[in-house]
């Protein structure tokens, strides 16, 4: 896997991945930054947030659930000194789909936290890692 990030001026980069998917980063005004773009550390918890939902999408759809919607809402805590990392994110899934199995669910999060998703694997190295959910019948 790569990517090449490339500075755009101020304190603004572009990242493009191997795939060729560009997404812009940027810093907050404090820090020289124009809001151009998410800010790096915004995108870790994005990549960890899709990484996670990946999975459990996948999961579920390999039990057999008819899922309609999947979101994770990703919240975090960071330290407030450098390095200024993650100590707590907290994920809450909605998932939604017809006849859903809540135990299905929470063993789908539970595989994706402790075996398949490599962003939070190794985010949990620094911060404690915890999720909910929430199922929303779609009839």
């Amino acid at each position: 896997m790569k990517a090449t990030i490339k500075w755009t001026g101020d304190v603004g980069f572009s990242g493009t991945t191997e795939s060729g998917h560009t997404i812009l980063m940027d810093g907050a005004s404090e820090a020289g930054g124009r809001n151009k773009g998410s800010r790096p550390m915004e995108v870790v918890l994005i990549g960890t947030g899709g990484c996670t939902a990946f999975d459990v999408v996948h999961i579920l759809r390999k039990s057999r659930q008819e899922i309609t919607d999947c979101v994770a809402e990703v919240e975090a805590q960071r330290a407030e000194t450098d390095p200024k990392v993650f100590t707590h994110i907290h994920i809450h899934f909605i998932v939604s789909g017809k006849d859903l199995d809540p135990k299905k669910i929470q063993h789908a999060i539970e595989l994706s936290a402790a075996k398949y998703c490599s962003a939070s694997i190794m985010l949990a190295k620094t911060a404690k890692i915890t999720h909910d959910f929430e199922m929303i019948d779609a009839k």
